[in-house]
């Protein structure tokens, strides 16, 4: 079984094929579980756990802490993909301070010193943390390059590429305008795109965008972007609960950071 609150996100999609790449070769079958309210995770996983409704679950882009596993079966078989707060079950994740440092970087190696920023919303009801700690990471570059830091040029809201354009259009009217912009999610550099081309900008000549994720749509646009390996996160997680199932599991690959790299195309 796979619990996640977002089966659309082309992120899930992406990690979810790493998954099922992996299934396809043995005998267990893949069922999803959606939660749709943060209050659901406890008792969603007590209930598949005690019901047992499957041989073992994958939890998936999915923000919670032990406390919500203190009544959880533990002899049902559990591996995390894409969190950093869970110590005692197999998981992976990313350095996303690191990922933010790494965007920002990119930029400032190539002349841009005003550089502004894109994020979803700061606190949704999920309590996720990744598009802060990519915004920690860029306030952190930015202060070890000796940078302005204006706050009129980063927006943050809903997670989709029209708001992000419409907010992009705010930063780029401003009456000093950055000359690059970090979006801290690929879907957000679409709609800072959009903005580009309805204002008359030409990329990257004059605004610079990188964004985060490696999405397949980035290709489609020549989106440079921060790649994080989505299928291979899905993968490791498919083939750590194979190795649990079979009584192979590896102790010493319990906790894995996965790595982050630039991939270069023509938009910064």
């Amino acid at each position: 079984g796979v619990v996640s609150p977002f089966f659309t996100m082309p992120s899930f999609v992406e990690r979810l094929s790493g998954i099922q790449h992996v299934l396809d070769d043995s005998s267990y079958d893949l069922v999803l579980y959606n939660i749709a309210h943060p209050e659901q995770i406890s008792r969603k996983l007590i209930s598949l756990a005690s019901q047992k409704r499957v041989d073992g679950l994958i939890i998936l882009s999915l923000s919670f802490h032990e406390k919500d596993l203190q009544a959880f079966n533990p002899d049902l078989p559990l591996v995390v993909v894409d969190n950093d707060s869970i110590q005692h079950y197999p998981h992976n994740m990313i350095d996303n301070v690191a990922g933010g440092q790494l965007a920002t970087n990119y930029l400032i190696e190539r002349g841009h010193r005003a550089i502004g920023f894109l994020g979803d919303v700061r606190h949704d009801s999920f309590g996720f943390t990744s598009t802060y700690k990519r915004f920690q990471g860029f306030r952190m570059a930015l202060a070890q390059a000796g940078l302005e830091y204006r706050d009129e040029w980063c927006k943050f809201g809903e997670y989709t590429e029209e708001i992000a354009r419409q907010q992009a259009l705010e930063i780029l009217r401003e009456p000093r305008r950055p000359t690059a912009i970090f979006a801290a999610i690929d879907t957000l550099a679409f709609g800072t795109l959009a903005a580009a081309r309805d204002l008359g900008l030409r990329i990257p000549q004059d605004l610079a965008v990188i964004g985060f994720d490696d999405i397949k749509p980035a290709s489609y646009v020549n989106l440079t972007t921060v790649r994080q390996p989505l299928f291979e996160s899905g993968v490791w997680g498919a083939q750590k609960m194979l190795e649990w199932l079979t009584g192979k599991l590896d102790y010493r690959d319990w906790r894995v950071t996965l790595p982050l790299c630039i991939i270069e195309r023509t938009t910064a």
